[in-house]
């Protein structure tokens, strides 16, 4: 079938292609690695993007070519707030997180770290839930309330990574995941976790627990499923709730199975991965580049910091001095190739003889109006055909160019072969041979590429 065509009024609605208001205002992000790409680098990047779902893009192709030009030019389309770069050197592993477009940006060294599956898989009871991932983790910061400048900035940093939270509105069902960052003053380490959130019923024993979860339940060491129910010692040791700092009233209706409107549940949390250890490093200024506002290892003068400041201005100014000489030459380079284009136009115009087609183009104006005062009519188009300029007449003779018949063709042929003949009696040639030896004189001198092809012909039918 045949697409309809849009109309011109759902072309112009803004509000037909429109994306949502909620998806527009939150972070997204970038995840992409630097530098060598040795060890595991690569499948801590991906972690790190499945980490980072939904806004985030997931499946992000990146070459060696791209430079961080490339996906700073297109995250203004997409939305893009945060660029994080794994990078690998010599001396170690690191971690930058920019904010899109202009910067601060944050340097981390990763001191260790724990992939997803290496996570996962030391878990005794393992709980990976593929769609904790459609929605985006909550941000948990601990020991982050330090007065320094580069601990605020570190925070808010974190907490822009991800979206706003409306207390009033906020769906329970959506908050799956978290994410832990706990600072340690004494070793100035961050210690970064993963982790699946997990509601469950308090009050209830194991048997019911199981059956309010749909699962079977195991009654070949029972007599009847009330025996199930009421024996003692339901409970194992991993699941005793010991912990009332753990219990909360939820407010909300759950999806889970067991848990109530208005009731008491606790909060599990399993990790999911990966694990890091971070230690800032540097704070710039820009977008990887600017001035540092944070050393971790190096500490200046205020006399250095001048110093590098008035460096830095003056070869900003030296930078914008030379685009513009280089911006003046390019527009009296355009006025001169513009002059050149004139000055040879004119010239081509000057050595048009104008007079000799002025003329024709009158005798021919004067001989059709003559035919049309003394026949009555019209003349025909090809009538004049010796008054019109030579342009117009080639186009005309073009369509009627006549092509060579066989009988010509055997008549070109037969004129290069007495010509070979003659050549061969006044050169003395005898015999194949001989005229094999000096086959490419003759063919130089007087046969022509025709008559070659032909006695190549000649030879191999024979």
């Amino acid at each position: 079938m045949v697409k309809k065509k849009k109309g011109r009024s759902v072309k112009r609605n803004p509000n037909v292609n429109s994306e949502p208001e909620e998806l527009t205002q939150a972070p997204h992000s970038f995840i992409i690695q630097r530098g060598l790409t040795q060890g595991h680098i690569i499948e801590l990047t991906r972690d790190f993007r499945k980490l980072m779902e939904p806004f985030t893009a997931k499946s992000l192709q990146e070459h060696k070519k791209n430079t961080i030009k490339d996906f700073v030019s297109v995250a203004g389309l997409l939305h893009v707030t945060h660029l994080c770069i794994f990078s690998q050197t010599e001396v170690g592993m690191y971690f930058k997180v920019g904010r899109l477009p202009r910067g601060p940006t944050l340097t981390f060294k990763v001191q260790n770290f724990s992939l997803a599956k290496d996570v996962v898989s030391s878990l005794k009871k393992q709980l990976v839930v593929e769609k904790a991932f459609k929605h985006s983790p909550l941000i948990i910061l601990n020991s982050f309330s330090s007065e320094k400048a580069h601990m605020k900035l570190m925070a808010s940093m974190f907490q822009n990574m991800f979206p706003k939270i409306n207390l009033t509105n906020v769906d329970l069902n959506k908050i799956r995941r978290c994410v832990l960052l706990n600072y340690d003053p004494s070793t100035d380490l961050i210690d970064f976790r993963h982790y699946i959130i997990k509601i469950v019923p308090v009050g209830v024993s194991k048997g019911v627990k199981k059956v309010i979860q749909g699962k079977i339940p195991d009654l070949s060491k029972c007599d009847d499923i009330s025996e199930f129910f009421t024996r003692a010692g339901t409970l194992s040791e991993s699941e005793m709730e010991d912990d009332p700092n753990s219990h909360i009233t939820v407010n909300q209706k759950l999806v889970s199975r067991g848990n109530v409107e208005q009731g008491q549940s606790a909060i599990k949390l399993t990790e999911l991965g990966p694990r890091m250890t971070l230690q800032l490093m540097k704070v710039e200024d820009g977008l990887l580049d600017g001035i540092v506002l944070y050393h971790h290892l190096i500490h200046k003068t205020e006399e250095e910091k001048l110093e590098i400041q008035r460096k830095r201005d003056s070869k900003r100014k030296l930078k914008e001095k030379r685009k513009k000489i280089q911006e003046a030459n390019k527009k009296r380079k355009e006025i001169e190739k513009e002059e050149l284009k004139q000055k040879s136009l004119k010239g081509m115009h000057a050595n048009v003889p104008k007079t000799t087609e002025k003329n024709s183009l009158e005798e021919n104006d004067d001989d059709v109006q003559y035919y049309r005062d003394e026949v009555g009519e019209e003349p025909d188009k090809d009538l004049f055909l010796d008054n019109q300029p030579k342009s117009d007449i080639s186009k005309v003779l073009k369509k009627f160019k006549k092509k060579k018949t066989s009988l010509e063709k055997n008549k070109q042929v037969t004129k290069y072969e007495d010509k070979f003949e003659k050549t061969k009696e006044k050169l003395g040639l005898k015999g194949r041979t001989q005229f094999k030896r000096n086959k490419f004189q003759v063919h130089n001198r007087v046969v022509g590429k025709t008559f070659n092809k032909r006695l190549n012909v000649k030879r191999k039918s024979k």
